[in-house]
């Protein structure tokens, strides 16, 4: 685990590699994910009000990407400093529309209140 004590900013895992991924929290308590895909870090910050361990999609506030082609990512040390300086960069997600249900699953829906009315 490494922690910036001056910000509050800590990271509980990582794995460095061309993969590189991990996840902690930042600064203000909310927690974060990060991953490598290609030559890009993608960070992932999600909801202060988290109700469960493992967040959903639906979960994340604010999202930033970078190219990791300026750093070693076999050094965790370079890993965390990139992940660290990226957070306040983060953009805030806008809140996705409801999707209309599909036929087959509004069948499904009207076949479920059904059975639930038998």
């Amino acid at each position: 685990m490494v922690t910036d004590h001056t910000s509050g900013f800590t990271v509980e895992d990582v794995t460095a590699g061309r993969y590189a991924h991990g996840f902690g929290r930042t600064g203000d308590g909310r927690s974060f994910a990060f991953r490598t895909f290609r030559s890009t870090l993608v960070l992932e910050i999600y909801r202060a009000d988290l109700e469960t361990d493992v967040p959903d999609t639906d979960d994340i506030d604010a999202v930033a990407q970078t190219t990791v082609t300026d750093i070693d990512l076999d050094d965790e040390r370079s890993i965390v400093a990139l992940v660290r300086d990226l957070i306040p960069q983060a953009v805030p997600v806008t809140a996705a529309q409801p999707r209309e249900p599909t036929p087959v699953r509004a069948l499904l829906g009207r076949l479920s209140a059904v059975i639930d009315g038998m």
